[in-house]
């Protein structure tokens, strides 16, 4: 709870730890053409809980990554996950007349998420007084870490190659980016045309941030291979860790979903190290007291046969 004085680490709960659930959860948005609807998911017990608010991949929804928001929860995380426009569930045509802005409602419906946290908070049963929220991390995946990586500093370029509207927010404390696409200099010309604000400047991006890459994740969207994933790492200042996952495609193993038809490399093993990594670092981050992270990383550089390699600075 804001205010109040948490402790230094954060207890680790086990995996059979009961977690609720809750949606649709609705947030009023004026002028959005629809209100927000989010899901909510939680410990069942525990006080001064942090929160991982979590942007889903194109056309998923608050319905999409389970193995993610249920392991978050479950190891003491309230996780929040917004359905977005460009969701399946909810059909908008292409020729919308958001369509073009949905990049730019995107980012809007996670700040509108950190600023309705009391609402949240008092849909949920059982959730009332028990957030923290001076911990606060953001999470996505594709175009959700595109998302949510400008509320931790990234901007987008425009056609002169300036940078746009700075939309970081300080809430946010650290971030979790998976599959997040590079700079924009290699785009193909389809992704150049429509997709403009995939021209990002990481020069911004300064909170903690763990950025996983596949190393067989191959882009329609880029001329160039799977390193094009790697450019928020390498282009971003401050504490930054990379996690490059052998083998892995654009969904990582299977982080979208545990029977997901477009997971063309279903690999839980993988699935189940994003889990651990990414609690263990967002733990280290917002705790800063927690040795999770410290002992993960060593057991990965200790495995003989391992999933794939960290880098940090």
């Amino acid at each position: 709870m804001s205010g109040s004085t948490a402790p230094t680490t954060l207890t680790t709960l086990p995996s059979s730890t009961t977690v609720i659930s809750a949606k649709p959860v609705v947030l009023s948005a004026p002028g959005r053409g629809e209100d927000l609807q989010v899901r909510v998911s939680a410990p069942a017990t525990g006080a001064d809980l942090p929160v991982i608010v979590f942007s889903h991949g194109f056309g998923w929804s608050m319905d999409g990554y389970a193995p993610l928001a249920d392991h978050w929860a479950a190891h003491g995380f309230v996780v929040v996950q917004p359905t977005h426009l460009d969701s399946r569930t909810l059909a908008i045509p292409a020729e919308d007349p958001r369509t073009p802005r949905i990049w730019r409602i995107r980012i809007d419906d996670l700040t509108r998420v950190l600023d309705g946290l009391d609402v949240l908070e008092a849909s949920v049963p059982g959730l009332g007084g028990r957030i923290d929220r001076d911990r606060i991390a953001v999470a996505g995946h594709s175009w959700g870490a595109q998302t949510a990586s400008t509320l931790l500093g990234a901007r987008v370029l425009d056609s002169a190659g300036a940078p746009g509207e700075d939309m970081s927010d300080p809430r946010v404390k650290a971030g979790v980016l998976l599959a997040l696409t590079g700079l924009g200099d290699d785009l193909t010309p389809f992704a150049a045309e429509h997709l403009p604000f995939l021209r990002p400047s990481f020069d911004a991006m300064t909170p903690p941030a763990l950025i996983v890459a596949g190393d067989n994740d191959r882009s329609q969207l880029s001329t160039r291979g799977p390193d094009w994933f790697t450019d928020p790492y390498t282009h971003s200042p401050g504490d930054k860790s990379l996690l490059t996952l052998f083998g892995a495609e654009h969904s990582l193993g299977g982080i979208p979903g545990y029977e997901v038809a477009e997971t063309t490399d279903e690999s839980p093993a993988r699935v189940a190290l994003i889990q651990q990594l990414s609690t263990a670092f967002l733990r280290s981050v917002l705790y800063p007291g927690d040795t999770g992270w410290k002992a993960a990383t060593v057991a990965l550089e200790g495995d003989p046969d391992p999933l794939g390699k960290l880098q940090s600075k």
